[in-house]
């Protein structure tokens, strides 16, 4: 008996940095929202090693690394509303549809605040050492459906 293995997308995990701040879903500025889902889709066709989107279920894991005294943070974009423009510029370069987006998981982070740093990623690193906001993006495989925790 043969098994008949699926084949698995080698090119996740996929991450990118988008210095400079990201912009809400709710900006009433419709050509900035434009000009940043451009900017996202840049990136992430540059950061992509394949010619075509993968068709496999992911997880997209956000970060927005901004700059704010602490407890002055109202003009800081919420995680949530920068999280649709990111999903919609990945759509037919990293994915091929947004249903293929099981997880999400979206931070903001101070940059003025401490940081325990393990395992970081050189891409990582490069955000932190440009000395700017900036955003950090990975896609990688989805977690298994089954597994509820």
């Amino acid at each position: 008996m043969r098994w008949c293995i699926p084949p698995v997308n080698l090119v996740l995990p996929c991450e990118f940095i988008l210095p400079g701040r990201p912009v809400s879903n709710q900006t009433k500025d419709k050509s900035k929202l434009q000009a940043w889902v451009k900017r996202v889709r840049q990136a992430a066709s540059q950061s992509w090693a394949s010619d075509r989107p993968s068709d496999e279920f992911v997880r997209i894991q956000l970060t927005y690394y901004f700059e704010a005294r602490s407890g002055n943070e109202d003009s800081v974009p919420d995680s949530d509303n920068i999280i649709k423009p990111v999903r919609t510029a990945l759509v037919s370069v990293v994915y091929e549809h947004d249903y293929q987006v099981t997880d999400v998981v979206s931070r903001r982070k101070n940059l003025n605040g401490s940081f325990r740093v393990k395992g970081m990623s050189p891409l990582l690193a490069e955000g932190f050492i440009q000395g700017v906001e900036f955003v950090h993006v990975r896609i990688e495989h989805a977690p298994d459906p089954a597994d509820l925790g």
